[in-house]
């Protein structure tokens, strides 16, 4: 076996120390900020959070989840059948999650965090007639109109509420079955992008990055909040239009990947931004025009739909911006949060990442051809979408949760780190402090 060169693994090492870095001065200034005016409306900053150290049911869970991962992930996912490394991933990242979630209990960690006064389901009794409604909808999203929607209702387009409301008309309402659904669907998440890796860089890449994205210290955040369910589905949109555009099964792929593009814009205004990502996957599948003469139909089903029953997305989104700056978003410091908010992805994604990226950075100037390249564009273009989603000024705080669909794209980055082991350890430990030490919430 090859020894990794000393001064690569320096340089690893530094970058890792420069996001900790990043993490410490963040805190201290935010929380000198936040001591001196209350402007950065957090408590413990950059998260959204406040000092509470406990345990939990989940707690020996989530140790024997880390330790099991850190000791036997990297040879299993080396030599699994790639279908039971897909399964294996997708089971042993659901038990991460809801493992770091039962550290709050079950009903602070689950069955209540999509019920409070901000979350969807409040307003499902609303939505008794879906079409008036949806006719109706961006009258009620300012905070001086009657009626107003609570702030995640508000700031998303309909779809996302709906899903709960639909959730509710087949039996499974209320917090418990919408966290389980966005826990479950959430963890699916790493095996779209393990497809999306494999088939357009290579399959020892995708293999060499499924242990790390089990053990994302995103995952805090993945349990239990919707845009972890956002993050799966425009996840899989990239998923398919990746195989879409590397020939596999180009007509039900190509149109599944558009028919989900067009949901995720009706599930998140931001995920606009996953176009960054779709162009890179076009880009590096060197596509013709094939795929997208079934993707561009699938695309406009949702879109039409929802235009069809009288919810203009350009409209509400306009009026978004304005109570945006209504609330918070008018309040909080974009000088502050313009930098924060990446000390904020240092915490979701780990220092792993930090290290990934470096070698990312390393191999795009040095402009290395093969599958290492093709990687490093695609996680570049996530990590492009990510900070014009900065520059914005509509993300001010709270990235932790907003930015997962684009956060989890930057973990692959890890696959070219030597000691895979000893970077999962820290990837573990990062996630456990953060979800032992802090109340997380939104």
């Amino acid at each position: 076996m090859i020894r990794e060169p000393s001064r690569d693994l320096r340089r690893d090492l530094y970058a890792a120390g420069a996001a900790a870095l990043l993490v410490a001065v963040a805190a201290v200034v935010g929380t000198a900020i936040q001591h001196r005016d209350g402007t950065l409306r957090v408590n413990w900053p950059p998260l959204l959070a406040s000092w509470d150290p406990h345990l939990g049911p989940g707690t020996p869970a989530a140790l024997a989840v880390a330790v099991a991962v850190v000791a036997y992930g990297p040879a299993l996912a080396a030599r699994l059948p790639w279908r039971g490394l897909l399964f294996t991933v997708w089971g042993t990242g659901t038990a991460w999650i809801f493992s770091l979630a039962l550290v709050d209990g079950w009903h602070r960690g689950i069955a209540r965090r999509l019920t409070t006064r901000h979350e969807y389901l409040q307003v499902i009794d609303r939505f008794q007639d879906i079409p008036a409604t949806l006719r109706t909808f961006t009258d009620h999203i300012l905070l001086d109109s009657p009626d107003n929607w609570p702030a995640h209702v508000a700031g998303h387009p309909p779809a996302a509420t709906l899903t709960f409301v639909h959730l509710d008309r087949i039996g499974l309402g209320g917090g418990a079955w919408a966290g389980v659904w966005c826990i479950v669907l959430g963890a699916t998440a790493a095996l779209a992008i393990l497809v999306t890796v494999r088939a357009l860089a290579d399959e020892q890449l995708a293999r060499r990055a499924a242990p790390f994205l089990v053990l994302a210290p995103g995952a805090v955040w993945l349990g239990a909040s919707a845009d972890a369910y956002f993050a799966a589905v425009a996840a899989w949109a990239v998923a398919l239009l990746a195989l879409a555009v590397t020939g596999r099964r180009t007509p039900w792929t190509a149109f599944g990947s558009g028919l989900l593009f067009g949901l995720t814009l009706y599930l998140s205004y931001g995920l606009t931004l996953y176009a960054v990502i779709a162009a890179a996957v076009l880009f590096l599948g060197r596509a013709r025009v094939r795929p997208l003469l079934y993707a561009i139909p699938g695309f406009l089903v949702v879109p039409l739909l929802f235009t069809g029953l009288g919810f203009y997305w350009w409209e509400a989104y306009d009026i978004l911006v304005t109570r945006y700056y209504q609330g918070a978003g008018g309040v909080r410091p974009q000088a502050y949060w313009v930098w924060a908010n990446l000390a904020c992805q240092v915490l979701v994604t780990g220092l792993a990442t930090a290290a990934g990226l470096r070698r990312t950075g390393s191999t795009l100037l040095h402009k290395e051809p093969g599958p290492r390249f093709r990687l490093a564009l695609l996680t570049t273009a996530a990590l492009t979408a990510m900070l014009v989603a900065d520059l914005s000024g509509m993300s001010k705080a709270e990235t932790e949760r907003i930015w997962l669909p684009f956060a989890l794209w930057l973990i692959p980055s890890c696959a070219r780190l030597p000691s895979p082991r000893a970077w999962l350890a820290a990837q573990a430990v990062l996630a456990l402090l953060i979800n032992h030490l802090l109340r997380t919430g939104w």
